[in-house]
């Protein structure tokens, strides 16, 4: 009846939409269904194109010709023209793998795959003073004589002088890895003696104390570096760190300025700075998941040592670690007695520790990093040490880097064994200081911390002078400054100029016009001195008299007011003087 209703114009156009909409029904059920996979499949391939980061589209349109190293330096650098141009495959272009054109894809090549080549260890488990022990694992040779594997492992030798290669692992690797694999095997094969120097409780190693490693736990590296140095003290020592291992060593050589006997090192994928990496770990999806498969390997380090954990941090919470920041806040910053875990990512990154590098340091970054991002790259810090060096592809991944058809090189550990081979023989090589100078961890302390030394003027005032220190001492004396008294200050009390410059006549007399002119300047040196201390006595005696004046005024007020009548004249003299 309501049809009846309606106008016919109106009854005749839903009958038409109903035709046409049978008409599509029609042709839809007739088009076959490989069609609709194959427009289903291309509509997610574009997607996965856009969220995977492929650019294996635009590497075709530059004709596969790959994208020129992008070096950052010091202008005042000698490494630029001394090395880097001897190294061919920098100054190159980097092609990623066709089938490897994705940050992740690479990434999650590296780890699944990786195409390690052929390499064997020889386990020596090292024991801490604390209790610990590390596992090192020395390269063996794939070279053999008769079917006898060479060690590059032998008896130590004081004038051993092979080459010495020390690499630092990542977050949960150790020298079973790929990566690590790749470099230790490029190593070896240039005839260098080199070790892999796993963290606490990796390598099938168990821990033996309460301290576990951590992104800043530099005492392991620390000790390692000092063994390998005694055992082989005129052998040049080269140090690799990847991932969190590059945070280790550049805040270990950082630490030690010129004190290290390293000669030369690289930080390949380093983090630098963890508040901005944590950040960007929160950020995205993709990013979420590679949160969590960190979170995965740690609870599977931690499970591995459920007895020490058990002890030192929450199972419970511990267990239920999503993410690398839940991990650390229900562990690592309780071993490491940190307050909270934005303290212990500050304290622990690397980039604020790049200004005190003294030896040369080659760093390798890529600009698509899905772990460590590049948002994080200290850029100034790395062009105002002309110490270091800064290598930056386009492409990468995290610690992939892979080239060629077959993805079986790696072009970081290509370009860092010719480096490496550069490096060696030249002058710029770093030779360990004899005279470290101490200075405070430049991550903690406050800006007072950074005068220690005293500059007194003549009329006594005493100032601290602002003095930027070389490098950090050892372990034993960092936190300790050093004042160094001349030995005419260090005699009986009521010393003297007069005194002080008699004894200074009685040895410059003998010495050369040179020496006697450093005389003449060492004792108008003691003279201010000498005279900052008299003006600081004069002042002390003059605020102890007001001092005991004050004392008697409050507690006996009558004897307080007949002093005032009988030493006004006195007391306002003594208080112009004090104000002045």
């Amino acid at each position: 009846m309501f049809i009846h209703c309606m106008p016919k114009y109106m009854v005749l156009d839903s009958a038409l939409e109903l035709k046409k909409k049978w008409e599509l029904l029609q042709i839809s059920v007739s088009v076959p269904a490989w069609e609709y996979f194959s427009l289903v499949s291309l509509l997610t391939l574009a997607w996965l194109y856009f969220v995977l980061d492929f650019h294996f589209l635009a590497d075709l349109l530059c004709g596969l010709r790959g994208d020129p190293i992008r070096l950052f330096y010091n202008s005042k650098s000698k490494i630029p023209a001394q090395v880097l141009q001897q190294c061919r495959v920098l100054k190159e272009r980097y092609l990623v793998t066709p089938w490897l054109s994705s940050p992740h894809l690479q990434t999650l090549f590296l780890h699944v795959n990786g195409r390690p080549p052929p390499v064997k260890y020889d386990r020596q488990l090292y024991s801490t003073a604390d209790g610990g022990t590390i596992g090192l694992d020395w390269v063996i040779s794939p070279h053999a004589v008769d079917g006898v594997g060479i060690t590059s492992a032998p008896q130590s030798s004081a004038s051993d002088e092979t080459p010495m290669v020390v690499i630092i692992p990542g977050l949960t690797s150790d020298s079973d890895d790929a990566y690590v694999k790749h470099i230790a095997y490029s190593s070896v094969m240039k005839g260098w003696r080199t070790l892999v120097a796993n963290h606490r409780g990796l390598g099938g190693v168990s821990i033996t104390s309460d301290r576990f490693y951590n992104a800043g736990w530099t005492e392991d590296l620390r000790t390692i570096i000092h063994y390998v140095h005694e055992k082989y003290p005129r052998a040049p020592l080269f140090t690799i760190g990847t991932s969190i291992g590059a945070n280790i060593l550049v805040k270990y050589l950082g630490e030690e300025g010129a004190a290290t006997p390293v000669g030369a090192a690289a930080a390949v994928c380093s983090p630098w700075d963890l508040v901005v990496c944590d950040r960007f770990m929160s950020r995205k999806t993709i990013q979420k998941i590679y949160n969590m498969v960190l979170a995965t390997g740690l609870r599977q380090y931690a499970n591995k040592h459920q007895s020490v954990m058990t002890r030192i941090a929450d199972w419970d919470l511990l267990t239920k670690s999503k993410t690398v920041r839940d991990f650390d806040q229900h562990c690592t910053r309780h071993t490491g007695k940190y307050e909270t875990v934005d303290t212990y990512y500050r304290h622990c990154s690397s980039a604020y520790y790049l200004a005190n590098v003294a030896v040369p340091l080659l760093c390798f970054n890529s600009l698509d990093d899905p772990v460590c991002t590049k948002e994080a790259i200290p850029w100034d810090e790395c062009i105002a040490n002309p110490n270091v060096v800064l290598a930056v592809t386009k492409h990468g991944g995290h610690l992939g880097f892979f080239e060629g058809i077959t993805a079986h090189s790696v072009w970081w550990v290509r370009a860092l064994t010719e480096y490496m081979t550069v490096m060696l023989p030249s002058p710029l090589m770093h030779k360990q200081s004899e005279i470290a100078v101490s200075n405070l961890n430049p991550a903690q302390g406050s800006d007072l911390d950074k005068g220690p030394y005293l500059r007194m003027s003549d009329s006594g005032e005493v100032a601290a002078e602002d003095l930027q220190p070389a490098s950090f001492a050892n372990t034993e004396s960092r936190n300790k400054f050093t004042i160094k008294i001349p030995e005419e200050l260090r005699a009986v009390n009521g010393l003297t100029r007069q005194d002080s410059a008699k004894k200074l006549s009685n040895t410059t007399n003998q010495k050369g016009p040179a020496q006697k002119e450093s005389g003449r300047r060492q004792l108008e040196s003691n003279d201010h001195l000498l005279k900052g201390l008299i003006g600081v006595g004069a002042q002390n005696r003059r605020m102890m008299w007001l001092l005991v004046y004050v004392a008697v005024v409050t507690s006996c007020p009558l004897i307080g007011s007949a002093l005032f009548f009988r030493a006004r004249g006195r007391i306002a003299a003594l208080t112009k003087r004090l104000l002045k």
